[in-house]
């Protein structure tokens, strides 16, 4: 995807500002109210849905309400996809080995299956199908998404007004925070190897963000993207199939 450029004048830099902390802020906001202050809640598939609404309509109609500007998909790259497709089997492997190697039996992840079964339960998922529905809409669909809002959206607008580097570190970061509580969450507080993988996902973002300057598209960092999301769910079915509710 990619926008014309603006002209920027002072009120428009006040307000790509608000727009950039607002967008920065609200997936934490979304996360820390559906995963951690409703769980449980039986109103938690609700206000997760309405969350993502909120999250992913934002850009498209800032850019094209706000800022009046065209968007147009642009066809995939080669080139973005191969190396999308190296960085994410990197990824994949050094995952596996960390956790195959050492987290699957250690003590720091004993409460994730029930913390993983809890989620499920929070959102409905109580069987296999349910299971790989779901985590075949992250995988796919919510990775793309995010990918559209924070590399499209979120650097594209902050590399318009900061050094690309600021760019790359303020739009990783913000894609860092809500992870925090997520891993933090699956992984009963915020000790060291909760920092280490939150590091970890901002690390990615820069790597995809960089992607997308590279290439010019979504492609790459999406296929990328979608590997580690794959690898992340089927760790997580490992985790859970533990469970007495992933015992199918």
């Amino acid at each position: 995807m990619q926008t014309n450029d603006p002209t920027a004048t002072p009120a428009a830099r006040a307000a790509q500002f608000a727009a950039m902390c607002f967008a920065l802020a609200l997936p934490t906001i979304g996360t820390l109210a559906y995963f951690v202050l409703l769980s449980g809640s039986p109103i938690t598939r609700a206000v997760y849905v309405v969350s993502k609404v909120v999250q992913f309509a934002f850009p498209i109609a800032w850019v094209v309400l706000f800022e009046r500007r065209k968007i147009a998909v642009v066809r995939p790259s080669l080139s973005g996809l191969g190396a999308g497709a190296v960085l994410g089997m990197l990824a994949v492997a050094a995952m596996f080995g960390l956790y195959y190697g050492y987290l699957r039996t250690a003590p720091v992840m004993a409460d994730a299956p029930r913390a993983i079964a809890h989620q499920m339960s929070d959102f409905g998922v109580a069987s296999l199908g349910g299971f790989l529905v779901l985590a075949g809409f992250i995988c796919l669909v919510h990775s793309l998404a995010e990918e559209y809002y924070w590399r499209w959206f979120v650097f594209g607008q902050l590399r318009e007004s900061l050094p690309l580097a600021a760019a790359i570190a303020i739009s990783s970061l913000g894609f860092m925070a809500h992870h925090v509580l997520v891993v933090g969450k699956f992984l009963s507080g915020y000790g060291p190897f909760t920092w280490f993988f939150s590091l970890c996902v901002a690390t990615g973002g820069a790597l995809w963000a960089w992607l997308y300057h590279r290439t010019g598209t979504l492609y790459g960092a999406w296929l990328s993207h979608f590997l580690v999301d794959a690898c992340l769910m089927w760790v997580g079915y490992d985790l859970w199939s533990r469970t007495s509710a992933g015992g199918f």
